[in-house]
């Protein structure tokens, strides 16, 4: 099924080509966000693959208050921008308030709605008045045909650039499952959709006993395989030069190292699933 194009910076999802979003799970200072930035785009480009830089100021929703946050909207946004100008890379980061979205867009080429807040009326319509791509995460506690009314929400407040994103659904105690007719059910909406392989690899609150989220960091691969074999337009994953020591989301974080060997893998099977099609 022909999608409607979006793009983001120089990137273009619902094209030909499989578009990647990955970064560290959140901004743990400008050195780190500009080291994996610059390599991510080393990677991506020896793939031929188009790129987008995510990396979040602030993950209001970590499983304890005592988890690290990240830097913050003024000085997140300052590194990502730094990020940016330096690489030329095109940058999706997430916001949790309607008062967020404006000094975000002046950064941000796709602005992301976390699936936790997908029903969330006000930050869909303040992210679609900006002007920027809108990603919107679908919730673990929705089906894939209830994202038609968050797409209406971005539509109504006049959003020409939509996103979806699948992440997983609840099943259960601290698990989560994929479905991957979620990913042709979305995308008959009209709009191009991303599978978030390594938040669909996430047991939240699973891990310490509940005080922070645990990860099957050896199904990434494979569910990031059968979404491409699908026929997605993207691939979102978040990345790490050392998983285990990342301040956020380490269990199921990609190690940068394995990734330049999944991406060509990735990209062979998008081209043939779209010969298919």
């Amino acid at each position: 099924m022909r999608v409607k194009q979006v793009q983001a910076g120089d990137v273009v999802f619902g094209g030909p080509d499989l578009v990647i979003i990955a970064g560290p799970c959140v901004i743990e200072s400008y050195d780190s966000c500009a080291r994996h930035a610059a390599r991510l785009v080393e990677i991506t480009q020896r793939a031929g693959l188009p790129f987008v830089f995510k990396s979040s100021f602030d993950k209001a929703n970590r499983t304890s208050g005592e988890s690290f946050r990240g830097p913050g909207l003024d000085e997140g946004l300052e590194i990502l921008a730094r990020v940016k100008r330096e690489t030329g890379v095109a940058i999706l980061t997430d916001i949790h308030e309607p008062a967020q979205a404006t000094a975000v867009a002046e950064v941000a080429d796709v602005i992301q709605i976390p699936a936790l807040l997908s029903r969330q009326t006000d930050l869909i319509v303040a992210a679609a008045k900006t002007g920027c791509a809108v990603n919107i995460k679908k919730g673990q506690f929705l089906a894939p045909w209830d994202m038609k009314a968050a797409v209406a929400k971005a539509e109504a407040a006049g959003c020409k650039k939509i996103i979806l994103t699948e992440r997983g659904f609840s099943f259960g105690y601290n698990n989560l499952i994929s479905d991957m007719r979620s990913l042709v059910i979305m995308r008959g909406f009209g709009w191009p959709v991303v599978f978030d392989a390594t938040h669909s690899a996430q047991l939240p609150g699973g891990g310490a006993g509940g005080e922070r989220s645990g990860g099957q960091r050896e199904f990434i691969a494979p569910l990031a395989r059968a979404a491409a074999a699908v026929g997605v337009d993207g691939i979102f994953m978040e990345v790490h030069e050392d998983p285990d020591q990342a301040l956020s989301d380490g269990p199921n974080s990609y190690r940068l190292d394995e990734l330049p060997a999944l991406l060509g893998t990735l990209k062979r099977i998008h081209q043939a699933a779209r010969r298919v099609d």
